[in-house]
């Protein structure tokens, strides 16, 4: 009797033991009973009927992500592409991802090729990379519709590259050097025109003040030399800027010397015709 009773609780020991299951966070199981589906595991400590259920899948139900390999797509105005992408999505129900699909991964990534490959045709090649985000939203929006049935869920879709033809590539390469150079010439135009003003505002400046100076000075010959003089300096400065010039300095008294003169006479009263032809009266 009491053999009977230490067999019939090893019995028990055993048939409760066989009977846990711990299923971790973030995982789901499913149990058939029979070869029928029966339940579904959440994570903690789960309990079975030994023999008769039978756990069939485990499987994470965390978010997951799907790099679909270069894909090649025709635009609408018939430029070749390769595009690449990448799919975050994440089991809703596990039943339904089992036994609705038989490889669900496989099953979105020509999802994701299909849909991929429609949506770069409706587009023109040029907006294909102005229009990346619009294009992402398209993709999420099929997919995740497509997706349902089977109890999965698209997150976020993010295509990664959008490569095109190497001679597309260069065409474009130029273009941009073409608009750099382009811009460049406009903003050096734009350079040269402000140098300008900030010039004439200058001269007009110099010459208000020469003005207001030779009012102010009653000779004026020191000024006048004085200028002469720098823009002598000037002249030879711009002159010997040029590698293959050949300058040869004068002596700025020798041309100023003429000018000097012809000022100084126009300075001297001019005589009075008494002082020329004296009168003839006696």
């Amino acid at each position: 009797m009491p053999s009977i009773i230490g067999i019939l609780a090893l019995i028990i020991i055993g048939y409760t033991v066989g009977s846990v299951r711990i299923i971790n966070q973030g995982t789901e199981a499913l149990v058939e009973r029979l070869g029928r589906y029966n339940r579904k595991l959440k994570p903690g400590l789960n309990f079975i009927v030994p023999v008769l259920d039978y756990i069939v899948l485990r499987d994470s139900v965390r978010e997951q992500i799907l790099d679909v390999a270069k894909q090649g797509a025709i635009t609408r105005d018939n430029v070749s592409l390769e595009v690449d992408a990448v799919v975050y999505w994440r089991i809703l129900e596990l039943e339904l991802t089992y036994y609705a699909i038989e490889n669900v991964e496989q099953a979105i990534q020509e999802l994701v090729t299909t849909t991929l490959r429609s949506e770069i045709g409706k587009m023109e090649f040029e907006k294909t990379f102005s229009s990346r985000d619009e294009l992402n939203r398209a993709l999420l929006s099929q997919l995740d519709e497509a997706t349902e049935p089977w109890g999965v869920k698209v997150t976020r879709v993010e295509v990664q590259e959008i490569i095109p033809p190497e001679e597309v590539r260069r065409s474009m390469q130029l273009q941009q050097a073409a608009e750099l150079k382009s811009r460049a010439m406009v903003l050096e135009a734009q350079g040269e025109q402000e140098a300008a003003i900030k010039r004439a505002e200058a001269t007009v400046r110099s010459i208000q003040m020469l003005s207001q100076a030779l009012q102010n000075q009653g000779d004026t010959s020191e000024i006048l030399n004085y200028l002469l003089a720098q823009r002598y300096v000037d002249a030879n400065q711009k002159l010997g800027e040029s590698e293959n010039s050949k300058v040869v300095f004068m002596d700025p008294k020798m041309l100023t010397e003429g000018l000097v003169e012809i000022m100084n006479s126009d300075t001297v009263t001019p005589k009075r015709d008494s002082d020329d032809f004296p009168s003839r009266r006696r």
